[in-house]
């Protein structure tokens, strides 16, 4: 077997392969005995149709398990004879396969060279403050006031702005062109006046009803209304209005706190917010000092990131997100995204989040951080008590998809960021 290897760039690499024709024949007659044992073919017996038949009737198929075969070890010997290891799955192209003839083909693929990450204690960071104001305090338990706000029923009266109301509904749009769609009908529906998803112009109209009156009216809708399919078209609506309702916010006393848990008094529950609100200072700004620190290690990379690293970290921030939607019951082709525009905009993130994912790795090798089986036998029994399985099971399951060792890579950049951390020099905000 001849093997050339060329470097395309700094980070691509081509290797030229050639098999001889005796190796390529040999595997077609293996190939060709191997299927003759199993066709069956009218007027011959099974196992007994002639090698010339099966060839001639097979070919397509004998030539692909072929070129499996061969391309497959063929790679494998020259990347361990040039000392390479690809980063991916090597693409193959310029495929010549013929019986009699040399097998010859082009592999590419993507490396990631060696490279010193320098000296980590000359990266810099400013932890933001942890203080906490008394003014975050005093939103929090604002907050918390309105969450608890309960609706009272107007029992006199006609609906005022910030009401509630309780709506019998018909309405049936139709659209820029004149098309008119179906009638939608709801018995029974609640509505808050001032929502931002209400229609415009939708809350003037229903103002100064009374409980038991109806009302019809259009309403028509901007040209640039944010939604498509509405924009320049028209609704009509009859509405009867059942009930009005008033949204009553609970004082912020000693009772709410009563209300809301273990809480004896307004004072303990205060104590509470503020340290919930320190902890997530702490955590903010702990996540801030990475971020900054994966920044400046990104930069470090000497040369361009591997393309096909950076597609892939893209492909796995579009599955997070369409996963996050579903989790949300959104149908991710449902969605109004334009994917295309999302994907672009992730190729800066994803770019600097390979870039800091190599220079950890860099640093692991360089100062001999590895992941013992006690780290990962640690992460293993976190998974399972988050998940209800046991350890083995989950072992188990990831030997068998192949993902313990990108657990283990994950473990051990964990490990690396750690160490970077502990030799930057972080200062406090």
């Amino acid at each position: 077997m001849k093997a050339e290897l060329v470097d395309v760039n700094e980070t691509r690499r081509d290797l030229s392969i050639e098999v001889p024709s005796d190796v390529v024949d040999e595997a077609i007659g293996h190939a060709a005995a191997k299927l003759g044992k199993q066709a069956r073919i009218p007027g011959f017996r099974p196992g007994k149709v002639p090698s010339n038949v099966i060839r001639q009737r097979f070919k397509p198929q004998i030539m692909q398990d072929v070129a499996e075969h061969l391309i497959s070890k063929a790679v494998g010997d020259a990347l361990v004879e040039k000392g390479v290891e690809p980063i991916a799955t090597p693409d193959i192209k310029d495929l010549v396969l013929e019986e009699g003839k040399p097998l010859t083909f082009k592999a590419s693929f993507d490396v990631v060279p060696s490279f010193d990450p320098g000296d980590l204690s000359t990266i810099e960071a400013t932890e933001p403050s942890r203080a906490v104001e008394d003014e975050a305090v005093n939103q929090s338990l604002e907050r918390i006031r309105e969450r608890n706000a309960r609706y009272e029923a107007v029992e006199s009266g006609a609906v005022e702005a910030g009401h509630t109301v309780v709506l019998g509904l018909e309405r049936r749009g139709t659209d820029k062109e004149g098309k008119q769609g179906d009638l939608d009908k709801h018995e029974q529906v609640n509505i808050e006046l001032g929502a931002p998803s209400n229609p415009p112009g939708f809350d003037a109209e229903v103002i100064g009803m009374t409980p038991g009156s109806s009302k019809s009216f259009t309403i028509t809708y901007p040209e640039d209304y944010t939604i498509p399919e509405l924009a320049g078209g028209k609704v009509d609506y009859t509405v009867n209005l059942k009930e009005i309702k008033k949204r009553v916010v609970p004082a912020l006393d000693d009772e709410l706190a009563k209300d809301l848990g273990d809480f004896a008094s307004l004072e303990e529950l205060r104590t509470r917010v503020r340290e919930d609100l320190e902890h997530e200072a702490m955590h903010a700004a702990e996540r801030q000092v990475r971020q900054d620190v994966l920044k400046q290690l990104a930069a470090r990379v000497p040369f361009p990131v591997p393309a096909s690293l950076v597609e892939r970290e893209i492909d796995r921030r579009l599955e997070d997100f369409a996963r996050r939607l579903m989790d949300q019951r959104i149908d991710p082709r449902q969605a109004n995204i334009d994917w295309n525009a999302f994907r672009e905009g992730q190729r800066g993130p994803a770019t600097e989040a390979v870039g800091s994912a190599i220079v950890l790795d860099e640093v692991a090798k360089r100062d001999q951080i590895t992941v013992t089986d006690e780290d990962l036998d640690a992460e293993l029994q976190r998974y399972a008590e988050q998940t209800g399985h046991n350890v083995a099971s989950i072992r188990a399951r990831l030997q068998k998809d192949g993902e313990l060792g990108r657990l283990a890579a994950g473990l051990r950049r964990e490990k690396a960021i750690a160490h970077v951390l502990s030799k930057a020099s972080i200062k406090k905000g």
